[in-house]
């Protein structure tokens, strides 16, 4: 992901004051996480941020990791998603979206439909207020289809 140098100062002040309002510490950790999180592509798991951050010499715990990307989750930062595979992936939170899922390979494809997601957020719920949506609509991709048809 090809991400702004002030956008990575925007969402660490974000945390920065995520973490004042709920009286948590500032620690290094939750920082480096934050910033190699922002390096991944889409969709990324505990996992993958685990080994990119081993890969670059940083050694946090697994536990730690998962965490982090929890309170990032809460701030509003990220937000996590469990697709068919029934394991959490992260994505930045940047607005709602709907989810192409392949069956198949596991490939997610992100399409933006402003009419559906408006709707869904300005539906009213009573007692109710959504935040974002999140929609996803399993099938093939075209790279699957084109395998069974050669």
């Amino acid at each position: 992901m090809n991400t702004q140098p002030s956008e990575i100062q925007v969402l660490r002040s974000q945390l920065t004051d995520f973490l004042r309002s709920r009286h948590m510490r500032k620690t290094p950790e939750r920082f480096a996480i934050l910033d190699k999180a922002v390096e991944l592509s889409a969709h990324f798991g505990v996992d993958e941020l685990y080994n990119a951050l081993e890969n670059v010499g940083y050694h946090v715990s697994r536990a730690t990791v998962y965490n982090t990307l929890e309170l990032l989750c809460d701030a509003g930062i990220f937000n996590r998603h469990i697709f068919a595979t029934n394991q959490a992936r992260y994505e930045l939170a940047r607005g709602s979206h709907l989810h192409l899922i392949c069956r198949r390979c596991g490939s997610i494809r992100e399409v933006d439909d402003p009419t559906l997601t408006s709707r869904l957020l300005t539906e009213d719920y009573p007692g109710f207020a959504p935040e974002y949506s999140s929609t996803s609509v399993y099938g093939i991709c075209a790279d699957c289809k084109a395998k069974d048809n050669s």
